[in-house]
């Protein structure tokens, strides 16, 4: 039974949708790259190794701290490795710096040890989140004389890999992924969140910090009905936040926000993601990555229904456009009037946004090994990019 709410956040997907002004219809099979329009960037339609994709940015923050991307193709140096499709979802605070460095650094990880390996697996994953966390961190070691607030620049991670008829979903932060699996006999979409996320409003990561801090009562504090790491940070696990994982950043002339009363001997936060392997099955239509600026005004529910429903051109942006509705309708204002609110002020009512929906085709996933199709899209508000 559809609800009220969503029947009304669907209901557009019946009908030709005004504002695109044709967009989608140029947009589909061009722009290799993507497409800016204000603050938005986005590329509706494209194909991947596996079936098609769809992704969207909305900036909210001044510089827009979110990026993504997607490489479908090899999935090692070698030639006759493994071929596949990778998608990454980094969601950056206070400062783009370390999500654009993973974007640039993360997956060519993936593929060196992947090559070492010669197969995809967990532990290849797990090694390219941490080997990406040390190569930042010593560039926050090499700048810290001339950039010191580098070190308090960090990102939550959420990396997606559909390779050799298995889907490898790792995460570190508060990012997540919901998978939309078609149920039997009554062809119903059952929702499965595939992600564990680290965000200390969850008990159980609290519990966590507890256990691996049992010496620090300080660990997690609660700040105006928030939970937050040592009363800093609500996640739990990123790559960077130097101030945090080594105690010789946390000193002046780091501001003062940042810095700790106390030496610390071992790292508060960690980089290790939490990793999840499956097998893909032919029930299993469409995966949707997203930022916690997604997941903050839609439900997993909304959100694969939203899917499910509409056409798949343009399903990112759709997303991404009933997060911005719900938000505006929080603040008891129409969305028209959230689109005239400019970058920075934004922030106040929503985060930036990023999704890439993924849809699964099984008879290519069976012989996705023997197809050679090379796609890389990086996504973001291009202006950012030099930073």
């Amino acid at each position: 039974m559809v609800t009220t709410t969503l029947r009304k956040i669907v209901s557009p997907c019946w009908k030709p949708s005004v504002e695109d002004h044709g967009e989608n219809s140029r947009n589909r099979g061009g722009d290799p790259s993507g497409r800016v329009d204000g603050l938005w960037w986005y590329k509706d339609s494209g194909q991947h190794v596996n079936g098609e994709f769809s992704m969207a940015v909305v900036q909210a923050n001044n510089i827009c701290e979110d990026h993504s991307q997607l490489e479908s193709g090899p999935m090692s140096s070698i030639e006759s490795g493994p071929h596949g499709t990778f998608v990454g979802i980094y969601d950056g605070h206070a400062g783009p710096e370390a999500s654009i460095f993973i974007r640039n650094r993360l997956f060519q990880n993936i593929k060196r040890f992947t090559s070492e390996n010669q197969e995809m697996s967990a532990d290849v994953i797990k090694r390219a989140y941490l080997a990406t966390e040390e190569e930042f961190l010593s560039l926050v070691k090499k700048q810290w004389d001339i950039k010191p607030q580098i070190a308090s620049v960090g990102s939550c991670c959420l990396v997606g890999i559909v390779c050799c008829g298995l889907l490898y979903i790792a995460n570190a932060g508060d990012s997540r992924v919901v998978l939309g699996r078609i149920e039997k006999p009554e062809k119903e979409v059952k929702v499965m969140q595939l992600s564990a996320e680290h965000n200390a409003n969850q008990e159980s990561v609290r519990e966590e910090l507890h256990s691996l801090h049992p010496d620090d009562p300080l660990i997690v504090v609660l700040k105006h009905k928030v939970w937050r790491v040592k009363g800093i940070i609500q996640v739990s696990r990123s790559i960077g936040d130097a101030y945090l994982k080594k105690s010789e950043f946390n000193r002046e002339p780091l501001l003062p926000k940042f810095r700790l009363p106390e030496p610390f001997k071992k790292p508060i936060l960690l980089a290790e993601p939490s990793i999840l392997v499956q097998k893909l099955y032919p029930e299993d239509q469409f995966l949707i990555f997203a930022s916690d600026g997604l997941w903050e005004h839609l439900s997993n529910q909304e959100a694969v229904s939203i899917v499910n429903s509409c056409p798949r051109n343009g399903i990112a942006r759709k997303l991404v456009k009933a997060a911005l509705q719900e938000a505006a309708k929080k603040r008891e204002m129409r969305y028209s009037d959230l689109k005239k609110i400019d970058r920075g002020v934004r922030r106040h009512f929503h985060d930036d946004i990023t999704v890439t929906v993924l849809f699964l085709d099984s008879h290519l996933i069976s012989r996705s090994s023997f197809r050679r199709t090379i796609l890389s899209i990086k996504g973001g508000i291009p202006g950012d990019a030099n930073t």
